[in-house]
C-alpha cells in the first residue's frame, strides 16, 4: 500500500483531522468541558433509558433463555444505580472471571482480591476453565465481531454456572465476579444485544449448542453483570475492620474507569453519601472508609489514555494524555500521594507511561494503585509477596514510607523468599491449587467441603 506523502497513517480513518486550535482556544474548549462535566446530571438529563431487565424476565417467562441468578444463598447486598435502580451483588461464592491484562502486567491486582477474601474468609472458586473476553480486539482493532464477543460472554458465565459440579455441588452455587472493567463494560453492552435481538440470541445459540453450553437448549443469561469494585464497594465496612495501618494522612484521587461508568451507565453504582451523588461509588467509597483524604481534580471525568485504539495506532497520545491530563493535574492540582483505580487498561496506562514523561521533562513519580491493592495494602499484606508493588513502572516506596512500611525490610524478606523458592523450597499459596482445574486434563475430580 502506498501512503501519500505527507499523509500520517494513523488507523483512525480519513475522518480524523488535527484541530489546529492555538493554546488559548484549547484552553478555553477545555474549560468549557469540565464546567459541562462537572455534575451527574449529565449522565441524567436525558430521556430515561429502559432497563433491559424488564426484557430478561420477559424472555425467560416465554421459555427462550435462562437467567442465573443471585440467589439468597450468596447473600447479596443492594445498592442503588444511576436512576435509583437497584443491583444485586452477591456476597459470597463467588467465580472469579480473571483479567489478562492483570495477570499479565499487575499480578498483584488480583493476588490482592483474593487475599482479602482469605482474610474476610469468602468462600470462592478461582479455576483455570476460562477465556479473555476478546473485547480489547474489538474495539482495538475492529477484528472481532458481536456474535463472537456474545459467544465468549455466554461461554464464560455457563462455566461459572457449572463451575460447581466439580466440587459436587448444584449448578449456579457460584455466581461470577468480573475482574476486569473492559470484561465487565463489554459484558453489560453484549447482554443488552442479546436480549433486543433474536437473531444475535439465534445465531450465538448455534455456537453454543456447539459447544455444550446451553441449560435445557437454552441460552444462559445472568441476572447482574458484577464488577470486583462493586463487591468492594459493598463490604468495605468490613475490610475497615481488618485495616492495621492508618491512611488518614495521605492524599488520593480516583481516576474512574470509563468502561466501569460510562458504558452501559444506568447500571453504575451511585450513593448519596459519597461526593453528594455526583460521581461513581465504587473505589472513592473504599479509599474514605480507609479513612484517606479523596481529593477531587478537575480532569476526573477523563479517560487515561489507553482508549484501545490509541494505545495501538497513536501512543504518543496515549502517553501524553495519561501524563498531561491526569498525572500532572493530580500531582500540581490535588497534590496527591496516590491515584486509585479499578480497571486493568487504567492502571497500566497510569503508571508505565511515567518514565516516559522524563524525556519531555516532566518526570513525575505518582504512585497508582488498583483499590484492592491499597486496601490489601493497609490490612497488613506484604507489599512484594501480596500486593508485588515491584511489577509497577511509578515507585511505590514513597507510598508505603508514608503509610508507615519499612519497605526496605519488606524487600529483603521477599529476595529471601524468591531465593527459598529457587532452591526449591516451599512456595506459599493463596489458594488451594487442587480447584483451579475442574475437568479435563490434571482435573483430580476430589470432592471438596464447602462452607455452610
Amino acid at each position: 500500500m502506498t501512503i501519500p506523502t505527507g499523509e500520517r497513517f494513523t488507523g483512525h480513518g480519513a475522518e480524523w483531522r488535527d484541530s489546529s486550535l492555538s493554546p488559548a482556544e484549547a484552553d478555553t474548549a477545555t474549560r468549557w468541558v469540565e464546567q459541562k462535566i462537572d455534575k451527574r446530571s449529565m449522565l441524567t438529563n436525558k430521556d430515561r433509558v429502559e432497563d433491559v431487565r424488564d426484557i430478561m424476565w420477559q424472555l425467560e417467562k416465554e421459555g427462550e433463555i435462562v437467567v442465573h441468578r443471585v440467589s439468597d444463598e450468596h447473600e447479596p447486598v443492594m445498592v442503588k444505580t444511576l436512576y435509583g435502580w437497584e443491583k444485586k451483588i452477591p456476597t459470597k461464592r463467588l467465580w472469579h472471571h480473571k483479567s489478562c491484562g492483570q495477570c499479565g502486567n499487575i499480578p498483584g491486582y488480583p493476588a490482592s482480591l483474593l487475599w482479602l477474601m482469605n482474610e474476610l474468609n469468602i468462600e470462592y472458586l478461582d479455576e483455570t476453565d476460562q477465556t479473555s473476553c476478546t473485547a480489547w480486539n474489538y474495539h482495538g482493532s475492529g477484528i472481532g465481531n458481536i456474535e463472537s464477543l456474545a459467544a465468549v460472554f455466554l461461554r464464560n458465565f455457563h462455566q461459572a454456572y457449572v463451575s460447581a459440579k466439580a466440587q459436587g455441588l448444584p449448578e449456579g452455587y457460584y455466581y461470577p465476579l468480573v475482574h476486569c472493567g473492559t470484561s465487565f463494560g463489554n459484558y453489560k453492552e453484549v447482554r443488552s444485544y442479546l436480549l433486543h435481538s433474536a437473531k444475535l440470541r439465534e445465531r450465538t445459540k448455534q455456537i453454543l449448542g456447539k459447544l455444550g453450553r446451553l441449560v435445557d437448549g437454552k441460552l444462559l443469561i445472568p441476572e447482574e453483570v458484577v464488577h470486583y469494585s462493586e463487591w468492594l464497594h459493598i463490604i468495605r465496612d468490613r475490610i475497615t475492620e481488618r485495616q492495621i495501618i492508618d491512611a488518614s494522612e495521605l492524599r488520593a484521587t480516583i481516576h474512574p474507569a470509563c468502561h466501569v461508568y460510562k458504558m452501559v451507565p444506568e447500571d453504575a453504582i451511585y450513593d448519596d453519601d459519597i461526593l453528594e451523588g455526583n460521581r461513581v461509588a465504587v473505589s472513592t467509597g473504599l479509599i474514605e472508609a480507609l479513612g484517606a483524604q479523596v481529593i477531587d481534580y478537575k480532569t476526573w471525568y477523563d479517560c487515561c489514555g489507553f482508549g484501545f485504539r490509541h494505545i495501538i495506532s497513536e501512543r504518543e497520545f496515549t502517553r501524553s494524555f495519561a501524563i498531561d491530563r491526569k498525572v500532572k493535574i493530580a500531582v500540581e492540582e490535588a497534590n496527591a500521594d496516590v491515584m486509585i483505580g479499578h480497571d486493568t487498561g487504567c492502571i497500566t496506562t497510569l503508571d508505565k507511561n511515567q518514565w516516559i514523561g522524563k524525556a519531555a521533562g516532566k518526570g513525575y513519580d505518582l504512585p497508582i494503585l488498583a483499590d484492592c491493592q491499597f486496601a490489601a495494602l493497609v490490612c497488613g499484606a506484604h507489599p512484594y509477596k501480596i500486593v508485588q508493588s515491584h511489577w509497577h513502572a511509578s515507585s511505590t516506596e514513597t507510598l508505603m514510607d508514608k503509610l508507615g512500611i519499612d519497605w526496605q525490610a519488606k524487600k529483603a524478606e521477599f529476595e529471601a523468599y524468591l531465593k527459598q523458592i529457587e532452591a526449591g523450597g516451599p512456595q506459599d499459596n493463596l489458594y488451594d491449587p487442587r480447584k483451579m482445574v475442574t475437568s479435563g486434563p490434571g482435573f483430580k475430580g476430589i470432592r471438596i467441603e464447602h462452607q455452610a
